[in-house]
């Protein structure tokens, strides 16, 4: 029994027990971060609602989608592409952009594409409150109608990052995740050409896939200038182009 004042001397069995406590508890915790990681990058699953990254279907078709903007470096020649290649693909807007170039994104619009949801400031949609998520969600939604587009407005989360809450409030709303499974503007030795990101996406893309490209800011010019080939050398592979919503409708 030890005195008043006296200090207690840890023996080597506890100390090393202590020390294997504090080593699997920091095990534990990167073991949850990664987790956290996993999940919060993962294109292909998400802890509530639908999510689409690619459909599954024997026939050969194709969505091409485009995120950010509308922004006047971009879009004009975008959609000029798109109109002399007779092909319709899926604009995923930013609200505030839309609430900057409101004629940009009627031009979209009437021009026939399909119009999509990527948030009111593209800020990443992870540990955010609902109200939070509701609100950027509802003034796009918003904005989107104001070009006068009506068809299914479809969602893709900034930079593809998902969480709980985000995913949570989506399936309440009956609204799918939209993700994809070719993007060739994610790998720099790619993106920076033209001829590069038209092989990638020509030689990665399978029936039903889902491209993502950035093509409406001044630095993505490469892109802009690969969308033509892009659709010339898959049409030449047999592939027709189709909407996300139209692709979901082919799901088998």
């Amino acid at each position: 029994m030890r005195q008043a004042g006296q200090v207690e001397k840890k023996t080597p069995l506890r100390r090393r027990r202590l020390l294997i406590g504090s080593v699997a508890a920091i095990v534990v915790l990167c073991l949850g971060a990664y987790g956290t990681v996993q999940l919060m990058d993962s294109r292909t699953f998400q802890l509530f609602g639908g999510l689409t990254a690619r459909v599954e279907t024997t026939q050969k078709v194709v969505a091409l989608t485009f995120d950010d903007g509308p922004d006047p470096a971009g879009t004009d020649a975008l959609l000029a592409t798109l109109a002399r290649e007779q092909v319709h693909g899926t604009f995923f807007l930013i609200g505030s952009a839309l609430q900057r170039y409101p004629e940009l994104g009627k031009k979209i619009a009437a021009a026939g594409q399909q119009i999509g949801n990527h948030t009111y400031s593209h800020e990443r949609m992870v540990f955010r409150t609902p109200g939070y998520v509701a609100d950027k969600i509802t003034r796009t939604d918003a904005l989107i109608r104001q070009t006068g587009y009506r068809g299914e407005i479809d969602f893709r989360p900034p930079n593809g990052k998902k969480l709980v809450v985000l995913p949570w409030y989506l399936a309440q709303h009956n609204r799918r995740t939209i993700m994809w499974d070719v993007e060739p503007n994610s790998y720099p030795e790619i993106d920076r050409s033209a001829a590069a990101t038209t092989a990638y996406t020509v030689s990665h893309v399978r029936p039903g896939s889902i491209v993502i490209l950035h093509g409406m800011y001044a630095s993505r010019q490469p892109t802009r200038d690969a969308l033509g080939p892009i659709i010339d050398q898959l049409r030449g592979r047999g592939y027709r182009f189709v909407t996300v919503t139209e692709l979901l409708q082919l799901s088998t």
